[in-house]
């Protein structure tokens, strides 16, 4: 019975150490089901250097949009007012930010949007076309035309483009085909172009504090990197699968003989 007690003991040693392995690979691990946690919903890209913007202006009188639509490729105005871009390519149409921030809009000339919210540079172009008395209630629409991001490390790595301009840490690590076994979860970096400088946010994936991170929202440009657990993962990871695997097998057969003298 003794040596029973024992063997039944050394497997449960086995079987927690497993565990505890895997569980240092499990995201979120402190999040509490039916608990509610706050959601930012209104967040909004900011514009950087390089970016393409799509800005289309609309209104009640088609005829009037039409000096503010001569650029960013082929368009056509509805009945409406509404405008609709076509044809092109992203590289051929939409306004390009240049190293000074700034835009070149038709009528209104340059225009400073870099740093601004996508909300922000419409509210602006709304403002100087109504203050020039150019159209009473001007309508403007922006997207991004080519929003991206870079992974590197122990992830998927690669640039990667979105459609539209939202997507978290989580979705872009997922999008990049998820984490390596070779990746230390609780060290991955999100590094941001900021003002001139550049900002480093560490991230650890078990821990829900990771949707209070500034950049658990990714911005334009941004580069994801996952440090990884040693640098030479195929030989060194497989070595030690190979070797865990062995040492648990020869404890268990050694256990079980050892009872069953």
């Amino acid at each position: 019975m003794k040596k029973k007690m024992v063997f039944m003991g050394m497997l449960a040693v086995l079987l927690l150490s497993s565990c505890a392995s895997r569980k240092s690979f499990v995201y979120l691990q402190d999040l509490e089901v039916d608990k509610e946690y706050p959601l930012e919903v209104k967040h909004e890209a900011k514009v950087h250097r390089d970016d393409r913007l799509a800005i289309t202006v609309s209104c009640k009188q088609p005829a009037l949009a039409i000096p503010f639509n001569m650029q960013g490729g082929n368009f056509t105005i509805g009945a409406d007012g509404s405008v609709t871009s076509q044809g092109g390519s992203s590289a051929e149409k939409g306004y390009r930010v240049d190293i000074d921030g700034n835009i070149d809009f038709p009528i209104l000339g340059k225009l400073h949007v870099e740093g601004k919210k996508v909300s922000e540079v419409k509210e602006m172009i709304q403002d100087k076309i109504k203050a020039g008395n150019y159209i009473k209630d001007p309508l403007v629409s922006i997207e991004f035309l080519n929003f991206k991001y870079t992974v590197l490390g122990a992830a998927g790595a690669g640039t990667y483009n979105v459609e539209g301009d939202r997507i978290t840490l989580l979705e872009a690590i997922a999008k990049a085909g998820d984490l390596g076994t070779n990746a230390r979860v609780d060290m991955v970096q999100v590094i941001r172009e900021e003002n001139g400088v550049r900002k480093v946010y560490n991230h650890d994936l078990r821990s829900k504090e990771i949707f209070d991170s500034p950049a658990y929202y990714l911005q334009q440009n941004d580069i994801v990197y996952v440090e990884p657990k040693y640098k030479k993962k195929d030989t060194e990871d497989r070595a030690i699968q190979y070797g865990t695997l062995v040492l648990s097998v020869f404890a268990s057969i050694c256990s079980l003989l050892w009872v069953l003298k």
